[in-house]
């Protein structure tokens, strides 16, 4: 079992978490946001104070983030670390409704530590890594909507069907969010996370377009539910294997 989905798959688990857990549950969700958002919005900063990164350099930092802390952390409390997944893993059936509030506060509190951190160490450049639509916000809010399906569609196909266990879920969720960025990021920042998005905002960055980003990716989200629950469906149950 891959380690995204064994907490998001056993939400009985949590039906009456003792408080010791559910700490090191709002621990790992906040860690792994922090890094998120430290590393990635770093990258931007970084890119902006001295160059050589580019949109590559950022998307890959945007990606191996992901891929790093999902090893790290996902066996601990599935590795979020973004509500609209939060969210979509719930809609699924795979996630209790009374742990929501308390991940996306954790999420929130680690984007905003480490959006803070950058601006103190880094000082007031690259809009501290904030997502601002290059365009319209017409534009924005479609490129957002679309990015986030492709990622969610992708993390719930690793987390709740038993077939996606045969894939690497760090690798493939991190590929995910490496690729929309590399196509997206100049576009729109390729948020597909208000966390994501708040964090810079709250420190000290730009709020244009703010709305995009807090409405787009649950809409997105709930698009892919949707998407998943048609294909999943239809599809044949897997064979089961000699042991």
């Amino acid at each position: 079992m891959n380690n995204l989905t064994t907490p998001a798959s056993t939400p009985s688990r949590f039906m009456t978490t003792p408080m010791g857990v559910l700490g090191r549950l709002l621990l790992a969700e906040a860690l792994g946001t922090f890094v998120l958002v430290f590393i990635g919005c770093g990258a931007i900063m970084v890119d902006a104070r001295d160059g050589g990164l580019g949109t590559l350099g950022i998307a890959i930092a945007f990606g191996l983030a992901i891929t790093v802390m999902i090893a790290a952390v996902g066996h601990v409390s599935g590795a979020h670390f973004n509500p609209a997944v939060t969210v979509a893993l719930w809609t699924r059936g795979a996630f209790p409704l009374h742990l929501i509030a308390p991940y996306v506060i954790a999420q929130l509190v680690g984007g905003i530590c480490a959006a803070l951190t950058l601006r103190a160490s880094l000082g007031h450049i690259g809009n501290l890594g904030a997502t601002v639509p290059s365009g319209s916000s017409g534009q924005a809010f479609v490129w957002e909507l679309i990015l986030t399906t492709i990622l969610v569609s992708v993390v719930l196909a690793v987390a709740t069907d038993p077939r996606g266990g045969r894939h690497p879920a760090a690798l493939v969720i991190g590929g995910t969010v490496a690729l929309d960025a590399l196509v997206g990021g100049p576009v729109t920042g390729a948020s597909m996370n208000p966390t994501r998005t708040l964090a810079p905002a709250l420190a000290g960055g730009p709020t244009t377009g703010l709305w995009i980003y807090l409405t787009a990716p649950f809409a997105g989200a709930a698009i892919a539910v949707v998407l998943f629950a048609v294909l999943r469906s239809h599809a044949p149950e897997p064979e089961s294997q000699p042991s």
